[in-house]
């Protein structure tokens, strides 16, 4: 038996550990967090408990293995509480990160940096109570704009437009690069918050960038967007006092415009052409010309990027991979350094720590288990692997001043939360701030040793 680390529990993470420890060998499972789950805990819309409660179980099932050791609220990277020097020094066999794409792609604005401006990533962390996001100020006011046409948005629209507890929004203005049919949420997604389209303003849209979008081939028929993107034109909805929802097409964020108070008080975009490509697709041109939308608010969702600082190398498109055919056709999961022109034998990526924002969760499964084949590949002829035990681990790591979550804690965790939901009559409850988590781990301990 070898001992394999794995960076990051989420559904890539978790399903490389099972199948790396099926096979017999020993794994140690760092997260950052200390639930595991990644953004199938944390990405997921909260109100999709069915879906959430089914992968908790599947999550469940991973961890009861015996030889999987988990280690959460553990961060790797050059100012985490272990670095990828401190992992290579304990002597694993192999290592697998699959620690996501923790960082996100900025919008480069003037005056981005001001209150008011957030990224998707940190929105949704914050309303799935992932600390430290959940205890962070991400107010939002009455006009929300959110940048991108995805899934993501989509979530962003509902929460923000129907289950916001302490709602304020009035209007949320969906600014899209492209035109209606370039739109790549699913309908299922954009069914819960169509009630909310302005069908006014929507219809005044499609006027405005219709000789465009015909020059393009594409018919803004009410009856073919119906169909292909936006159900809602094909329906109707009785008149209620609501906020609304409006779309702006054919627009790219240009510039952020501060109030006397340092909030976000307009976005200024730049209007785009259409162009059509010869394979028939099409692409945004920038014009001349802008606009001026009143926000106080604005959400940008464009896309996640890898983290420099967990001290892997990094190529054109995050963490390198052994360069090779057609990544698509045989994709590279052995990491790579572009600097010395050579494998870093050993170690392996996965999940969206290999390919960021591909997929959802069962992507990340096959992908973490397709990682999984590649090491035990490589662990045929791996060499032993260093003594190491988790007791030994946690010492080390509490000798460092962290404080790691094992097994047995997450049970206890588990059992409080499973408490709470009863008593405050919820279908399921989490702690948002880890200090919160830690003490009431620590205090169920401290009775568990006293019985």
């Amino acid at each position: 038996m070898k001992t394999v680390f794995v960076v990051g529990a989420g559904p890539a993470g978790l399903f490389a550990a099972q199948k790396i420890a099926l096979s017999g060998h020993q794994v140690f499972l760092f997260n950052r967090d200390i639930k595991p789950g990644g953004l199938a805990e944390y990405g997921i819309y909260p109100l999709k408990d069915k879906m959430k409660f089914g992968l908790r179980k599947q999550f469940a099932k991973v961890l009861a293995l015996p030889n999987v050791h988990y280690f959460g609220h553990v961060k790797i990277g050059e100012q985490g509480d272990l670095t990828l020097a401190d992992l290579r020094a304990m002597n694993p066999a192999a290592m697998v990160f699959a620690c996501g794409a923790q960082g996100y792609n900025a919008l480069g604005l003037p005056g981005e940096e001001c209150f008011g401006v957030y990224s998707a990533k940190d929105f949704v962390y914050g309303y799935n109570q992932l600390p430290p996001y959940a205890t962070r100020d991400l107010s939002t006011g009455k006009r929300v704009a959110i940048i991108g046409m995805g899934n993501v948005a989509a979530d962003i629209m509902r929460w923000l437009l129907r289950d916001c507890p302490d709602r304020q929004t009035e209007e949320v203005i969906v600014v899209a690069r492209r035109g209606p049919y370039e739109a790549k949420f699913d309908k299922k997604e954009i069914e819960h918050v169509e009630e909310y389209i302005s069908r006014q303003d929507f219809l005044r849209e499609l006027d405005r960038i219709r000789p465009i979008c015909e020059a393009c081939n594409q018919d803004l028929s009410l009856e073919k967007l119906g169909e292909s993107t936006f159900p809602f034109l094909t329906k109707t909805f009785p008149a209620e006092d609501r906020p609304k929802l409006t779309f702006r097409f054919l627009s790219s964020p240009k510039e952020v415009i501060a109030g006397p108070d340092g909030r976000i008080e307009k976005l200024v975009v730049t209007e785009n052409n259409l162009v059509l490509r010869a394979d028939g697709s099409t692409a945004a041109r920038a014009t001349d010309r802008t606009a001026v939308l009143d926000v106080d608010t604005l959400i940008f969702a464009i896309g996640d990027k890898h983290d420099p600082s967990v001290g892997l190398p990094m190529g054109p498109d995050g963490y390198a991979t052994r360069p090779g055919p057609d990544s698509l056709k045989e994709p590279a999961y052995e990491a790579w350094d572009p600097a010395r022109n050579e494998s870093l034998h050993g170690i392996f990526v996965a999940g969206w720590a290999r390919r960021a924002s591909t997929g959802l969760v069962g992507i990340a499964r096959h992908d973490g288990e397709e990682g999984a084949k590649k090491v035990l590949e490589y662990l045929q002829d791996a060499p032993e692997s260093g003594e190491l035990s988790p007791e030994a681990l946690v010492a080390a790591l509490q000798a460092k001043g962290a404080t790691p979550i094992t097994k047995q804690d997450l049970e206890i965790l588990g059992r409080i939360e499973e408490q709470q939901a009863r008593q405050r009559n919820l279908t399921s409850f989490k702690y948002s701030d880890d200090d919160t988590m830690l003490q009431a781990i620590q205090s169920e301990r401290e009775t568990l040793s006293i019985r």
